[in-house]
């Protein structure tokens, strides 16, 4: 079910400037008591001399609730207890303040003979204590409901940092295994002295490690361009195993644009090729299957190898990330919201299939 929208009222855009949002609330607070007052005056049916009187109460309530601002605002950067003790003197000393200026203003326009007397300010006394209280509480409220959704926003900013660092661990876990096993290879031509192979395979290692650096690792890519990566991977893999490899590619064109974590594929073409085309003279076939079904996204790697259950330590690469890393950058990428799966091939060999939503859009930011 989807989630309501919080009210704009209580939306952070309103209190981004707070010092906007204050005398927007101030003036709203006070105009509104003052109109509340005012009808009540003359619903009561009094003269318009009590209307002066409610509109300098409403003046006075203004000025005394800049002052408590002020002192709250001092307040809250002090310790707990001295805090709460200040807090409720002042509210105290504001109120008998109030009342004695109320009380005054009232017997200058509606007495015959103007002066305090205490009858007069215990009369007003109830009244704007519950104002005041009230605006105090109003104020506290506004102020905690704003550090709490600030806290919120640093906890899910630190989230998304945690989530990003850990999905980049993820992907550069891959690439040494990769490096590591090219470079033996280039390492391998150079002592056989075959420099122009070696050096057919450094320009397409280039091309590899120059797509990978030009994205972020944690950087969603197209199918089209995740299945361009495997095959510029194929190229250098194929100078190795040459005939013994014979990689095929089944998109389905609907689904070319849908996103992706980048390079979650390749490492499931080289575990097959580990354990599908290095064992067998005859190498293996290793076929990748993209297709679009509904809002979802259905990718298939499978081989013709011998299967996990010749090759005990299949399902995972030799340096010990292998499925278990893309499960987790599957997780990260996608919650709940995906489908992993690794085992025998009906036909023989091994095969993974991945289900993931149909995105057209990067959840974060663009691949360059």
């Amino acid at each position: 079910m989807a989630t309501a929208p919080r009210p704009t009222f209580f939306s952070r855009p309103f209190f981004e400037e707070k010092n906007r949002a204050f005398w927007l609330l101030q003036a709203a607070g006070w105009s509104g008591y003052l109109v509340l007052r005012s009808v009540s005056s003359v619903s009561n049916g009094l003269n318009i001399a009590v209307l002066i009187a409610v509109s300098i109460e409403s003046i006075i309530g203004y000025c005394i609730t800049l002052l408590l601002s002020a002192l709250y605002g001092y307040y809250r950067t002090l310790p707990r207890i001295p805090f709460v003790a200040l807090s409720v003197v002042t509210l105290a000393l504001a109120t008998a303040l109030y009342a004695v200026l109320d009380a005054f203003a009232f017997s200058l326009i509606k007495l015959d003979s103007p002066g305090l007397n205490l009858t007069l300010v215990l009369g007003t006394i109830f009244l704007n204590f519950t104002v005041l209280a009230g605006w105090s509480a109003l104020y506290f409220g506004i102020n905690f409901y704003l550090i709490v959704e600030e806290q919120i926003d640093q906890l899910q900013r630190l989230e998304s940092q945690a989530s990003s660092a850990q999905l980049a661990m993820l992907r550069y876990q891959l690439n040494p295994h990769f490096l590591f096993n090219t470079l033996n290879s280039i390492s391998t031509l150079v002592l056989l002295k075959q420099s122009e192979r070696a050096n057919a395979m450094l320009s397409r290692l280039s091309a590899f490690l120059r797509y990978t650096l030009a994205n972020e690792p944690t950087a969603h890519v197209t199918l089209a361009q995740e299945v361009e990566t495997l095959k510029l991977y194929l190229e250098i893999e194929k100078m190795r195993f040459e005939e013994r490899l014979r990689p095929h590619f089944e998109v389905d064109a609907r689904a070319a644009n849908a996103r992706l974590p980048s390079l979650l594929l390749q490492p499931l073409v080289e575990n097959a090729i580990k354990y599908a085309v290095t064992p067998q003279e005859d190498g293996a076939d290793i076929t990748v299957t993209a297709q679009l079904a509904g809002d979802r996204v259905q990718i298939s790697v499978i081989d013709t190898g011998p299967g996990p259950g010749e090759t005990k330590s299949r399902p995972s690469l030799s340096t010990g990330v292998g499925l278990a890393n893309i499960r987790d950058r599957l997780a990260q990428a996608y919650g709940a919201d995906h489908r992993f799966e690794a085992g025998q091939h009906p036909g023989g060999g091994f095969r993974v299939d991945i289900e993931i939503p149909f995105q057209l859009t990067e959840p974060a930011r663009e691949a360059a």
